[in-house]
């Protein structure tokens, strides 16, 4: 396997994990403004064309371009600027310490490291003085971490003939993922005091019932998987109900997280599970559910691996003694919404999603090494 040609990739890692991108729902100020004016700097150094994208007051995307032999069609490179939260970790989560081969820090594994590698990897091509086969972009995005606002955004009016995700997935090539669903279910009941029940209806007691349905219902779910993906979930993750210890709970609501397959879609999904409280309607006195408006979706991805910008990476990981067979994974990325605007998706970066949004994340220095060569091969190699 030839060895990547560049080391720099590594500073400019370090460089990326000590500007606080910390997303705002997560407890940062305006997260972007920092790490955006590093990247368009890195790009502007380097005389190559680098412009801002307005997303959100104070938010903005940075794409950087360069031009190809052939300006018909357009291959994206994308990575997003935010990170969760530093709280809990137990290293210094904004100054990167290399060990053992690894570098740590916040958003070294997700996903400062892919961004790294894709920034390097188009600054090589300016170095060179390559034109490559396609226009290349490289789109650093806000808002990931939480609603994905940044990639809505670039995808607007947006045509394209591949596009290149950087996730952690040990440079595995995705061509699958899990959409997602987020919503409340609540059941009201009626206040009562404890000493006398009878008199209310308790709302917990009724979760409770709406809970065991979703169990059995996961049964369900789990006798259907994707060949990539393995089967469909749902997971209560919160439960909030009731005032205090001597009051029947008027009220209780808990959020689902749903993790959907290719060929699910958020409006069947929903119905299933409204089918779901109807029928306990029909056998619990008193029964009565709501189900809200979801909070959060997002669509699955699934890219034929057949088609040319999965063959291309297929041929490059192959040539470079990588394993180059595609799959799927179960967390959501900016990839689904490329492809569902019909853009030939993968999911491909250093790390593993063991390390993201952990307590000492970190990424293997080397993997960021080969991501730089992985890009750069494609860039130069997709026609």
């Amino acid at each position: 396997m030839n060895q990547p040609r560049r080391s720099e990739v590594l500073e400019t890692l370090s460089d990326l994990i000590r500007i606080n991108s910390v997303n705002p729902h997560y407890g940062g100020g305006v997260p972007e403004s920092e790490i955006a004016s590093f990247i368009e700097n890195f790009f502007k150094q380097r005389r190559i064309e680098v412009w801002r994208q307005d997303v959100l007051p104070g938010r903005q995307n940075i794409i950087a371009r360069i031009p190809g032999a052939d300006s018909n069609r357009l291959i994206v490179f994308e990575a997003h600027m935010d990170t969760v939260s530093t709280d809990g970790m137990i290293i210094d989560a904004l100054e990167p310490s290399m060990r053992d081969g690894q570098m740590h820090g916040r958003g070294a594994c997700d996903t400062k490291g892919g961004m790294a590698a894709m920034m390097h990897a188009m600054a090589s091509l300016a170095d060179d003085n390559i034109t490559p086969p396609c226009e290349v972009w490289f789109a650093a995005t806000i808002d990931e971490e939480h609603s994905y606002r940044g990639v809505v955004a670039l995808c607007r009016d947006l045509a394209a003939d591949a596009a290149i995700v950087a996730e952690p997935t040990t440079l595995k090539a995705v061509i699958a993922s899990k959409g997602l669903v987020r919503w409340k279910i609540e059941t009201i009941g009626k206040a009562a005091h404890s000493s006398q029940p009878h008199l209310g209806v308790n709302a917990i007691e009724q979760m409770a019932q709406v809970i065991s349905a979703i169990q059995r219902d996961n049964l369900r779910l789990a006798k259907n998987p994707h060949p990539l993906l393995g089967s469909a979930s749902c997971s209560v993750g919160l439960v909030r109900g009731g005032v205090q210890i001597n009051i029947v709970p008027a009220s209780c609501e808990i959020e689902l997280d749903r993790r959907t397959l290719p060929g699910e879609s958020v409006d069947n999904v929903l119905d299933g599970y409204q089918q779901l409280l109807d029928e306990l309607a029909e056998t619990i006195p008193q029964f009565q559910a709501v189900m809200h408006t979801p909070m959060l979706t997002d669509v699955p991805l699934e890219t034929s691996a057949e088609s040319a910008a999965v063959r291309a990476m297929v041929a490059i990981l192959d040539e470079m003694d990588l394993d180059p067979e595609p799959v799927g994974v179960p967390f959501c990325s900016d990839a689904s919404k490329f492809g569902a605007i019909g853009i030939p998706s993968l999911i491909l970066g250093p790390g593993s999603i063991d390390q993201a949004h952990a307590e000492d994340e970190f990424v293997e220095c080397h993997q960021v090494r080969l991501a730089e060569e992985i890009y750069r091969r494609y860039m130069i190699s997709f026609r």
